[in-house]
């Protein structure tokens, strides 16, 4: 779930916003482990997308992987001065579907690890599972309970989809900690899903309020996911919207989220490692000090990348169905 930082390893403290597991804190067997589930979640969800996607639904997952991304640099204050940030799988379920919703969610985690060095590589496998796969089957799995129901029903679901989403990542997270030898499972369990539980209701807010905008502008979106059309004014407008994310991202809280928190309350913050090298740390470019706009324009390196991937990905995936058909 979160991600320990260079500056926590070195000094125990840190001035920017936090993501996923490092390096270090599960055993090699366990993040072996999580990749193979990983990998044979992704396989279905390329097997799938190939005979599901069409080719005006690309720019939208394009915007919707630039919108994530640039929301999860926002961390927002919760209680015992912990912070959360948005992980976004229940809503790239619920807008594009569960298997498009897999493929956004691995290129956001993949391009924050890779080129941010935001979570460790030998456990992306880890993040890839907890925050991006298992989130978008709870979000959309609960979400199709109300297909065909009045707006204000879909919408409550969707938040309590969206907040179970992170309640079941901590659990992910907690069992990983555990089965590694980190931590004990009945203090680790309690500690995550207490400050993520607070974690799960920003999340819950934030997906209702963009499912809202999207059945407000776009309801046809959430109708059928095969037969999105994804009109040019639509991703422009998602574009602006992530930069404009990216543009308050130095305004994030800078308490530690929710791992970062258990991980320094119960001891085993040290266990971290910081990546072997360094492209864009904490989302600031190498060049210029850690400010404001160092960070701006980081992230908006950021969104740019993760959409141009996304789309590239896709387009490749699509190719083979193609030629088939």
């Amino acid at each position: 779930m979160s991600y320990v930082s260079r500056a926590y390893i070195s000094a125990g403290a840190t001035d920017s916003p936090a993501l996923h597991i490092p390096d270090g804190f599960l055993s090699v067997w366990m993040a072996l482990l999580c990749w193979a589930a990983a990998v044979l979640l992704l396989a279905i969800a390329v097997r799938r997308s190939r005979g599901e996607l069409v080719e005006r639904q690309i720019p939208l997952m394009g915007v919707m992987a630039a919108f994530i991304f640039a929301a999860q640099m926002i961390n927002f204050p919760v209680a015992g001065g912990t912070s959360g940030h948005l992980l976004g799988g229940a809503l790239a379920a619920i807008a594009l579907g569960p298997w498009a919703g897999m493929l956004v969610m691995t290129s956001v985690i993949g391009v924050q690890a890779l080129l941010f060095q935001d979570g460790g590589l030998v456990v992306m496998g880890a993040n890839i599972l907890n925050m991006g796969l298992l989130t978008t089957l709870i979000g959309y799995g609960l979400f199709q309970t109300v297909a065909g129901q009045r707006r204000e029903v879909r919408l409550a679901v969707a938040g309590i989809a969206a907040w179970l989403s992170v309640i079941a990542g901590a659990l992910a997270t907690s069992l990983q900690l555990w089965l590694s030898g980190t931590t004990a499972l009945r203090i680790v369990v309690p500690a995550m899903v207490g400050i993520h539980a607070l974690i799960g209701i920003g999340e819950a807010l934030i997906t209702v309020a963009a499912l809202a905008f999207i059945l407000q502008t776009r309801p046809d979106i959430l109708e059928v996911h095969s037969q999105t059309r994804g009109g040019r004014g639509w991703v422009i407008a998602g574009a602006i919207m992530a930069l404009v994310v990216v543009l308050l991202a130095p305004l994030a809280s800078a308490n530690p989220d929710g791992l970062e928190r258990v991980a320094m309350d119960l001891g085993f913050i040290q266990q971290g490692m910081a990546s072997p090298y360094q492209i864009l740390p904490d989302y600031t470019l190498p060049l210029m000090n850690e400010t404001a706009l160092s960070t701006i324009l980081a992230g908006a390196i950021g969104v740019m990348v993760v959409a141009g991937l996304t789309v590239m990905v896709v387009r490749l995936l699509r190719r083979p169905a193609r030629a088939t058909s």
